[in-house]
């Protein structure tokens, strides 16, 4: 089949959650279709980035539309449309995928993410299959933002625009789907939520997977109690993960082992994560090129999340590479086959956390049961080679369901 993948920043390199499922689609589905995607990309840097893409898709790129404060302000009170399909908004992307499809016959035209489904044509009966790719639903994480920030004064003016896109993303996650064929889903909760606005929806759930050859168990030697923390660090629900776990379960931790250190990693930190590390045992490190090391260097890895959605990558990369997992029960949501206790523990107030990583930090016969049964399970379930042929399964069936002509 010949697929079009739209997607909202390049796929490459392979760090943030929704690079990494995008990458893996690519790779997986490469040997089998012909693919082109076509994707925004912030600067030069990036689209040379992508050449490590070419042996298995076309690519076409699309400078990435930008934005001052005071037009996101506008469009932020002004605009029926929520601030998701304003960051992907460009004129020039609409013009490059029309020409495109003109020139040339697609089977499948796949949105990655929320942004890119405003590219869809309404009610297209003709051409390509249209399906969209839900990384989350993305109205919840709005829902659950403005919940938290509520409580906090200092935050009210944050939890006024989580209020607004809770109510123009729900609006709009209620009616996109009348351009899709079928959506696919990361969790069996994502689906009943979107179903809940939608019960005609035609969805099918390609959970988030992991590279079980990539991320495997490396023995290390750890000499210092080390706690890790990944995540895109300019994502808000990382943000308040990491802010949340400093200032209330990491003081914990270190009056039980004061020789502990926290180590947070990921892309873009702000001055909100760097203030972080003026306490003592943090240590902030930002992007890294391979986090792999980390895992391996890792006593315990914490996903303090206490807003978002979707399934986390990280908590399955964590899994794979043997490393005992502490989270709180969002930060695990959606993992199927996953039992508290068995495969992680899991804690939603501070004090319990604390003690939990210390348990961890103790015990390792107690680790060592944690971590073989959670890469059992991801071996068994969430490897991406698995996972993938889900999709060109959904597209055989919708299509057919569509009534045009088979998809060869």
């Amino acid at each position: 089949m010949k697929v079009a993948i739209l997607a909202p920043y390049p796929p490459y390199p392979p760090r943030g959650g929704g690079q990494q499922r995008m990458y893996q689609i690519i790779r997986q589905l490469a040997s089998r279709h012909m693919l082109h995607l076509i994707t925004f990309t912030p600067d030069d840097r990036a689209t040379v980035a992508l050449e490590a893409l070419q042996p298995f898709c076309r690519i076409t790129t699309v400078p990435a539309p930008s934005r001052t404060r005071l037009q996101r302000l506008g469009t932020t009170l002004l605009s029926a449309r929520p601030d998701m399909l304003w960051r992907g908004h460009a004129p020039l992307f609409a013009e490059t995928l029309q020409l495109v499809l003109q020139t040339e016959r697609y089977d499948v035209v796949q949105a990655e993410s929320i942004e890119m489904t405003q590219y869809a044509p309404h009610a297209a009966a003709g051409g390509p299959l249209w399906v969209y790719d839900a990384w989350n639903v993305e109205y919840t994480i709005q829902q659950r933002a403005f919940l938290m920030d509520l409580h906090r004064p200092k935050w009210w003016l944050r939890a006024g625009y989580s209020l607004l896109q809770w109510f123009k993303l729900r609006r709009y996650e209620q009616r996109l789907h009348r351009s899709f064929a079928g959506t696919f889903v990361v969790s069996q909760g994502d689906q009943t939520l979107l179903q809940q606005l939608d019960p005609q929806l035609a969805t099918t759930i390609v959970a988030n997977g992991v590279d079980t050859g990539y991320f495997c168990p490396q023995p290390a030697t750890v000499p210092v109690p080390t706690i890790l923390f990944t995540g895109t660090l300019d994502y808000r629900p990382n943000v308040d993960a990491i802010q949340w776990f400093a200032a209330t379960v990491w003081p914990h931790i270190l009056r039980q082992s004061p020789s502990a250190r926290l180590r947070i990693v990921g892309r873009n930190p702000g001055i909100e994560v760097h203030e972080l590390a003026s306490q003592a045992g943090i240590e902030i490190w930002g992007d890294v090129v391979d986090v792999r090391p980390f895992f391996n260097a890792a006593s315990v890895y914490v996903v303090p999340m206490r807003i978002g959605g979707g399934v986390r990558l990280k908590v399955l990369e964590a899994f794979a590479q043997d490393v005992p997992v502490v989270a709180t029960a969002l930060g695990v949501e959606g993992i199927a086959g996953l039992q508290q206790g068995v495969q992680a523990v899991v804690a939603n107030e501070s004090a319990p956390f604390a003690d939990a990583v210390v348990q961890l930090l103790r015990n390792k016969n107690q680790a060592t049961t944690l971590t073989r049964a959670a890469r059992a399970l991801v071996l068994q379930r969430y490897d991406w080679s698995a996972l993938i042929p889900r999709m060109e399964d959904s597209w055989m069936e919708w299509q057919a369901k569509r009534g045009s002509a088979k998809i060869s």
